[in-house]
């Protein structure tokens, strides 16, 4: 299930205020009630943006976190984790562009 339980996680926090208020409330239950491995509750209770983002969790999801500030995560710290990941993809340069 993985990359899609974390996007949906992800979705929920900022469209569902009850999944909010458990992930402040209680992270650890609220993450078990989910199909996530272990690998990638620990990524998400340690607020490892890179380790997911690098399983192919999508990042405009992903920022969410550190927007409704869940997981020790806001924007500053959020930005400085991700930046630590390797692009996935790259957008070729517009040749019409000096």
């Amino acid at each position: 299930m993985g990359i899609h339980a974390i996007d949906r996680l992800c979705y929920d926090i900022a469209h569902d205020p009850e999944t909010l208020a458990r992930m402040r409330a209680d992270p650890r239950r609220e993450l078990a009630r989910r199909p996530l491995t272990a690998a990638e509750r620990d990524e998400l209770l340690r607020g490892d943006v890179a380790a997911l983002y690098r399983r192919g969790a999508h990042p405009v999801l992903l920022v969410r976190l550190a927007t409704f500030r869940v997981l020790g995560l806001d924007p500053a710290l959020y930005a400085a984790r991700i930046r630590t990941a390797e692009p996935r993809f790259s957008v070729p340069a517009d040749p019409g562009r000096p």
